[in-house]
């Protein structure tokens, strides 16, 4: 019986690379020459288009639904439909296979490929993700040298296979954190970090900062301020001008700590202040993106100083500085109403300590800060209700 390896046609040499073999689809399946299967493969390879091969796969689909073959016409599909930039598509046939369990390693990676170019997330993916080093195992190993392949012929085939489990490897890692960013539930992504790590503890050496960002912006999410904290002080010992690291470092130890500490984080905030002031808009980040970040960052570092320093002036009487830096907070901040709020009600605090107080003032304050939703608006509307009892 004639049989011809499913995602080629029939060769005259004995060997084939391994890491052309490793990127097409199903590696495990042989075909009989001249038969269904066969004719379909030969349909698919020399199609035109993409929408070409999937008419091809249809037919066979619709006259052979029991045919063991199936789990291959699955792969191409998702394969085609990638190219196609139907992603979901690709993934529905994807996870068909998997569903029969069925895998190898160019269906994992085209799995990957078309969550990461979706706007899609699921445990599945995860799971794919983990699948890979085994799976690379599995089907590149080490390779054996072939008994009549000459040393340049062995020497591409041992380069090939380390070739392709690095590119592999490396997909799947960045697929990894493409992807993890759309986990809502903080929970569920710290579980998926740690058990990632688990299958590429690699990276956690290789990547530390970016797995040192991944934590803390889950923790922070999560609202574990010790771990934020934790993983904060790695991100910026990794990357000392990560400006939104500084500033969320900043805010939290001014404000959401079980016992704050104002100073250390205006420490921070000053930091963070300095290095946005210095920072450039990174190659291919839209100006209005840029700018709108950048004045978040400055308004969140001028917020943070401001509440420092009002604090302070409890003590000196020295009400300037706050005033300052909360006039400069607010506006830099209108993208945020939170920290807006929080902003124009310390501004009108520091002009209620003033002797004598500047009322005035502190009611323009107060009447926009009642209108942003945040955790200052109740106050906000409690103070100002006092200072026009005290303009009266």
């Amino acid at each position: 019986m004639v049989q011809r390896v499913c995602f080629f046609l029939l060769v005259a040499m004995s060997m084939v690379t391994l890491s052309l073999w490793a990127q097409q689809p199903c590696p495990s399946f042989t075909v009989t020459v001249n038969s269904d299967e066969d004719h379909l493969l030969l349909a698919v390879n020399g199609a035109d288009s993409p929408k070409d091969q999937i008419a091809a796969l249809d037919k066979f689909a619709q006259e052979h639904a029991d045919s063991k073959f199936i789990p291959c016409v699955n792969e191409y599909y998702a394969t085609a439909d990638l190219k196609l930039q139907d992603y979901d598509k690709s993934i529905e046939y994807a996870e068909k296979d998997l569903a029969l369990n069925y895998q190898d390693l160019n269906l994992l990676l085209t799995l990957m490929r078309a969550y990461a170019s979706s706007t899609k997330v699921s445990d599945t993916f995860f799971a794919v993700v983990n699948k890979v080093p085994d799976q690379v195992k599995t089907e590149i190993g080490t390779p054996s040298r072939p008994a009549r392949a000459a040393d340049d012929d062995w020497a591409k085939i041992q380069k090939d296979a380390q070739e392709l489990a690095k590119d592999s490897h490396d997909y799947a890692v960045w697929a990894f954190f493409q992807v993890m960013t759309r986990v809502t539930d903080p929970a569920k992504r710290i579980q998926a970090i740690d058990t990632f790590l688990q299958t590429y503890p690699d990276v956690g050496k290789d990547n530390s900062a970016q797995v040192s960002t991944a934590y803390f912006q889950a923790y922070q999410m999560q609202g574990n301020m010790d771990k934020t904290v934790e993983y904060g002080d790695k991100v910026i010992a990794a990357d000392p001008d990560n400006v939104a690291a500084l500033n969320t470092m900043g805010l939290i130890y001014a404000f959401y700590l079980p016992h704050p500490s104002p100073e250390k984080g205006a420490v921070y905030a000053q930091k963070a202040l300095t290095a946005a002031q210095a920072r450039k808009k990174p190659d291919g980040v839209d100006d209005a993106a840029f700018n709108k970040d950048q004045n978040i960052q400055l308004g969140m570092a001028h917020l943070t100083l401001g509440y420092a320093a009002l604090l302070r002036a409890q003590k000196t009487t020295k009400l300037l500085p706050a005033i300052n830096e909360l006039k400069l907070a607010a506006p830099l901040l209108a993208d945020n109403p939170a920290l807006q709020g929080q902003a124009l009600y310390f501004l009108a605090n520091a002009y209620e300590m003033g002797v004598p107080a500047n009322h005035r003032a502190a009611l323009e304050a107060l009447t926009k800060a009642v209108s942003l939703p945040g955790p200052m608006q109740g106050q906000a509307g409690a103070l100002l209700a006092k200072v026009k009892a005290a303009v009266k």
